[in-house]
Order: structure tokens, then C-alpha cells, then sequence
């Protein structure tokens, strides 16, 4: 039987300091992308991109997800998680639904992130999409 476990979602996390975790997880996943890369492509940045997409992916699909309780290093770092309006911690399912919103976010013009900043709900196009909040863990 799974225990589902709920966290409050009163108190959301605005724009800086998510950016700030965004930061630390881009840079873990730049050094272990290059390491990897280098081992195995000898630095060919175009032969290690679809290694470096699975790593990324890999990375956010199981920290956001209930196996690593909706903490990436980085949200870990400022103590923030990310969990489901309700409450509850995200599925695989969520999780990849949150970081295809995440590249959609990006993609334009990063606007979909900023949105986070003007947002009542402090919610990006990706916490939109997935349903989702950062709230203090």
C-alpha cells in the first residue's frame, strides 16, 4: 500500500530563489554531463547531447518525483520543494509532464519562467501545466 504524503502549499517560493536552484542543478548536471562526455565521446559536444537531454531528464524526473520527495540538490540547497496543488508529491508521470512544460517555458524566450515573478500563485507555464507548486519545504 502506498503512503501518500502531503505538504503544505500555503507558503510558495517566488522567482530569485527558485532561479537560484535552477542554478546549482544546471551547474551539477553541466559538470556530470562533461565528465560523461568526455569518458565516453571524448568531448564531442554533438555526439554527447542526447546524453547530456537523458541525464537532465533522468535527473528531474526522479528528484521531482516522490522518489527524491520533490527536491532536486539545488531546492534541497534552499530548502524548497516541489509538489502537486493538492499536496501531494509528484508521480514519474507528473514529474516528466513538469519538465516537458520546463523546456516549453525555456523555449520561449524564457517567458514561461518569468511568469513565476508575476504570477499570485508563483507558478511558471511549467507548475501550470503539471499542476504543480514550489513551496518551502
Amino acid at each position: 500500500m502506498a503512503v501518500v504524503t502531503s505538504f503544505a502549499t500555503t507558503e510558495k517560493i517566488g522567482f530569485l530563489t527558485r532561479t537560484v536552484a535552477l542554478i546549482i542543478d544546471f551547474i551539477i548536471l553541466g559538470i556530470v554531463g562533461n565528465v560523461l562526455n568526455s569518458i565516453l565521446f571524448g568531448g564531442d559536444a554533438i555526439r554527447g547531447n542526447g546524453l547530456t537531454t537523458l541525464i537532465g531528464l533522468a535527473y528531474y524526473l526522479y528528484f521531482w518525483s516522490s522518489y527524491g520527495h520533490g527536491q532536486t540538490i539545488g531546492n534541497r540547497a534552499l530548502s524548497i520543494r516541489v509538489v502537486k496543488t493538492s499536496g501531494s508529491e509528484l508521480t514519474l508521470a507528473d514529474a516528466f509532464i513538469r519538465y516537458i512544460g520546463l523546456i516549453l517555458s525555456f523555449l520561449c524566450v524564457f517567458i514561461g519562467v518569468i511568469w513565476v515573478a508575476f504570477d499570485p500563485n508563483k507558478q511558471g507555464w511549467h507548475d501550470k501545466i503539471a499542476g504543480t507548486y514550489v513551496v518551502k519545504a
